[in-house]
């Protein structure tokens, strides 16, 4: 009984103000750009406050980057302030990189995340939310917490404002890309027979994080990873990396995906080690067809469900159709393989969206032919290009197809 008395005496909410503020990554005014936005968007839905609770808009708005741990975080938004509210385990650093204030929740009692967002919330009655990030439980503990307040989806208002990228944030991604291709440069110079998966992921990886700690040196270094697949392995677009060991003749899928502040970049590259049989040739060259077909359509005033079905032909054409895995390519910003994805601008025959000067999207034709068949591998390209009034220009600059990526044993 006295360690419950003891706990609820201490406090639910504390404002951890630790230390001053680091350098954001973006500069005042486009981080206040986006609060504009943002607050335009409540005044359009009618709302007093938006409840952010997901990595991406909490990134995009805050320039913080939670780490759960099955702990709840949110971005709170009104029309004249914005706060964030974080985990006690996390101390100062969430006011250190918030843009905006920070208040932090303690684990004392049960409930203080909510107790939390009524405080923040106070007298508002109509509040945005992520329908596609808050849970069930999530949604039911909100509804006690603010009886009769009507809450509103934001979260597609939201990913629509993230699809067309400031100045600022095409000169991050610009940078991934070069950094991607840093990943790739250290990994083929270390392909070799018998090198195992996870070394080649190690030394792209590694070499990917050093120039992002060299080029922003007030960056947090985080997420950066690479997936390297052989052989089978390299079947699915996201398989794991493994310890298999190269052999001559292998298949090889080449994945770097630097993360600057939140802001995912890739490579992706098909390769063989020593030599690739004729079949495997032909299919890589058609896959390469495809991938050059696809620069060419992305630009302005394409919409995406033609590109999709303009190089669903060429497949069609060679017998390869059946064996498309996923969509041509989608949008970039502010995603990662566990958090965001806009996904209003995917290349797939279902999407209509018009691609506009501003976005920022990705070619990535794969073929997966199953074991046992004559050129059975995953193929797979990816360059991201950025699109503009003038056209579309690729940031990609690593080389692709069977003339550059044949590595000699």
């Amino acid at each position: 009984m006295n360690a419950e008395i003891q706990a609820s005496e201490l406090p639910r909410l504390q404002e951890m103000h630790n230390g001053e503020r680091v350098q954001g990554t973006f500069s005042a005014p486009e981080m206040q750009r986006r609060m504009d936005g943002l607050r335009q968007i409540l005044v359009d839905l009618n709302l007093d406050a938006t409840l952010l609770t997901s990595y991406h808009n909490i990134n995009y708005f805050a320039d913080f980057i939670y780490c759960s741990f099955a702990r709840r975080y949110a971005f709170v938004v009104t029309h004249d302030k914005a706060t964030s509210l974080s985990a006690g385990v996390d101390a100062g650093q969430p006011y250190r990189r918030t843009f905006g204030d920070n208040l932090t929740y303690t684990d004392w009692q049960r409930g203080s995340y909510f107790h939390g967002i009524q405080r923040l919330l106070r007298g508002a009655r109509r509040i945005g939310i992520e329908f596609d990030h808050v849970t069930l439980e999530t949604r039911a503990l909100l509804a006690d917490a603010f009886p009769g307040v009507e809450f509103i989806d934001i979260g597609q208002p939201v990913m629509w404002m993230r699809t067309i990228k400031s100045a600022e944030e095409i000169a991050i991604i610009t940078e991934g890309a070069r950094t991607a291709d840093v990943g790739g440069a250290a990994i083929r110079a270390l392909i070799a027979e018998g090198v195992p998966e996870y070394d080649l992921a190690l030394a792209g990886t590694q070499a990917m994080v050093r120039h992002i700690a060299q080029t922003y040196p007030h960056a947090e270094l985080m997420d950066s990873w690479v997936w390297f697949q052989s052989g089978i392995n390299t079947d699915g677009a996201h398989n794991p990396v493994t310890s298999r060991r190269l052999q001559k003749g292998d298949i090889l899928s080449m994945n770097c995906f630097p993360m600057i502040a939140g802001y995912y970049t890739a490579l992706e590259r098909t390769m063989f080690l020593d030599h690739a049989s004729d079949e495997h040739l032909r299919i890589w060259e058609i896959n390469t067809q495809v991938h050059r077909r696809g620069l060419e359509l992305l630009k302005p005033g394409a919409r995406c469900g033609d590109v999709a079905n303009e190089l669903n032909e060429i497949y069609r054409e060679h017998g390869l159709l059946k064996y498309r895995s996923f969509g041509y390519g989608h949008s970039f910003g502010v995603m990662c393989h566990y958090y965001g994805r806009e996904g209003g601008v995917e290349l797939r025959e279902d999407v209509n969206t018009v691609l506009q000067p501003g976005m920022v999207v990705s070619m990535e034709p794969m073929l997966s032919i199953p074991e046992g068949k004559p050129g059975a591998g995953g193929y797979r390209e990816h360059d991201i290009l950025i699109l503009s009034d003038e056209g579309a220009k690729n940031i990609t600059g690593f080389p692709f197809g069977p003339e550059h990526n044949i590595i000699p044993a």
